[in-house]
């Protein structure tokens, strides 16, 4: 596996979403997209971070950016935990072939065998723009999210 570098083509995927439906990397084009690895959902840290960014779609604060949550969660599960925070946006299920795609992504914790807290900005060509990472315990901020897409902007 090469690593994710900035600049480089991201990889390809498709996964289903909460309600089934598949997404996949292709249908991101057009616009910058946001890939949100987040380690599992009904976590204090997972869900504060999917709530502040469901608050940032709803004001604004990403602009045109698609958001796009990804765990090794069952859909199921991320159904449930889409509908009780207010997720507007696709929480895709890695669940199985198990974190495949964080695997590809380089957000795949491998002795807790769950998705990284990584995230990657991706330009509307599919090209990764910006990585960014925190350690299991603490949140990445919609701040830096927000200033990554609007140096995209130029």
């Amino acid at each position: 596996m090469n690593p994710l570098l900035v600049g480089a083509q991201a990889p390809d995927f498709e996964l289903p979403n909460q309600y089934g439906e598949a997404v996949n990397r292709a249908a991101l084009a057009g616009a910058p997209a946001l890939l949100v690895f987040f380690p599992l959902a009904f976590t204090p840290v997972c869900e504060g971070e999917l709530a502040a960014l469901a608050a940032a779609g709803r004001d604004g604060a990403l602009g045109t950016t698609r958001v796009v949550g990804l765990s090794v969660d069952h859909r199921y599960a991320l159904r449930d935990a889409a509908d009780r925070l207010g997720v507007g946006f696709d929480l895709l299920s890695d669940f199985w072939p198990h974190g495949e795609v964080a695997q590809a992504y380089g957000a795949f914790d491998p002795v807790r065998g769950h998705a990284t807290r990584r995230s990657v900005l991706l330009r509307p060509g599919g090209e990764i723009a910006a990585i960014f990472e925190s350690d299991h315990d603490h949140p990445r901020t919609v701040g830096s999210y927000a200033a990554a897409i609007a140096a995209l902007r130029g």
